[in-house]
């Protein structure tokens, strides 16, 4: 009896704790609205750039702020356009806020193209080939991939009976566990197949999760809430799965086993399933983006708040500053299971739409 009525108290305590939450969100979308006007006529911290500049992608990976000064890596612009092959250092075009033009290309900052470069003359994109800060974040996640695991590899190339340590003793456990009770009942007895690329999109979304919540370098670029990095997650295994898929899996597109007027003469089934073919890495995209987008924005979101209430009174951005730090901790531990979590989603989900296509023929 004294363990129900805990359990009620307990959700009127969440309920209410979800309550006062909205309303602080309700509170900082107004504020944010009017400090975002006013601040373009102060010069003050807008909220909304703030926000987009952190999980956008740049031609800078800035570091900090100290009074006017911009500490930032510059990274190479590579450029094909008006003036042939242009290869420049981005800090020619200047920096967020006071972006100058170099060469006949500047970086746009609004309509459709606002943060990308384009040509001072026409306005249009140049063929881009730029090394961006989501590139390096890139190229940083593949050698953190390779230098863990090659000295794994090396460890039981040397001596496949030692007892486990370092790094071995704690991905062991995991990568057998993901290939025992999720990669092989899910795809089956050709799992052998595509477990090299299950476990390696598994640790490459997982290790790329984590950097995106280190706010410092070489974290804090947003790989994983970039639609582009998805996509092409998504599209290998799309192509993994319709490439060895069986004769089974497509004649079950063509002509799926279900009452004939659902077939025939209209094609209905047929419409469903050839469109779930597409829906599949679609879901498996959007699903990863927009989980891993959302996460990095409702951080930035808290960390706004002190700067909204501030500009409101010093006295309320002081007292409001403790609610918000504790907020945003909470967050980050948070977001720290949720990069498990959405790696974990996305391996399963392409292990699973892989075992669809491996179907085999059922004998009558």
């Amino acid at each position: 009896m004294s363990q129900s009525i805990d359990t009620k108290k307990a959700g009127k305590i969440g309920k209410i704790a979800f309550g006062i939450l909205l309303v602080i969100l309700g509170l900082l979308g107004v504020a944010a609205f009017t400090s975002n006007s006013e601040s373009e006529e102060k010069g003050e911290l807008n909220i909304k750039e703030m926000i987009f500049g952190h999980v956008q992608d740049a031609y800078n990976w800035h570091i900090t702020t100290i009074g006017d000064k911009h500490i930032s890596i510059s990274l190479p612009c590579i450029v094909y356009g008006q003036n042939g092959l242009d290869v420049f250092c981005s800090s020619k075009l200047g920096h967020e806020g006071h972006y100058t033009e170099y060469n006949g290309y500047k970086i746009a900052e609004e309509g459709n193209y606002a943060g990308k470069i384009v040509e001072v003359s026409t306005g249009k994109r140049p063929w881009d080939f730029s090394i961006t800060k989501n590139v390096v974040s890139l190229l940083i996640s593949c050698a953190l991939l390779l230098i863990i695991f090659l000295s794994i590899a090396k460890k039981y190339k040397s001596n496949g009976f030692c007892k486990p340590t370092g790094l071995q003793a704690v991905l062991e456990p995991l990568i057998v566990s993901l290939n025992d009770d999720i990669i092989k009942p899910s795809v089956g007895k050709n799992h052998k197949k595509f477990t090299w690329y299950l476990l390696t999109v598994f640790f490459f979304i997982f290790i790329n999760n984590l950097l995106g919540i280190i706010p410092i370098f070489p974290g804090g670029a947003n790989l994983t809430g970039n639609i582009a990095i998805t996509f092409v997650l998504a599209a290998l295994t799309f192509l993994l799965t319709n490439i060895f898929g069986t004769k089974a899996y497509f004649l079950d597109i063509i002509w799926p086993k279900v009452p004939k007027w659902l077939k025939f003469p209209l094609p209905i089934m047929q419409f469903i399933e050839f469109l779930g073919i597409f829906t599949k890495p679609i879901a498996l995209c959007i699903r990863l983006f927009a989980n891993m987008f959302a996460g990095h924005v409702m951080v930035l979101v808290l960390v706004g708040l002190i700067f909204v209430f501030s500009q409101l009174s010093v006295g309320v951005g002081l007292g409001f500053s403790v609610v918000s730090v504790l907020l945003v901790v909470f967050m980050s531990l948070l977001e720290c299971l949720v990069c498990f979590i959405q790696a974990y989603v996305f391996m399963t989900l392409s292990a699973l739409f892989i075992g669809m296509a491996q179907v085999e023929e059922e004998e009558e």
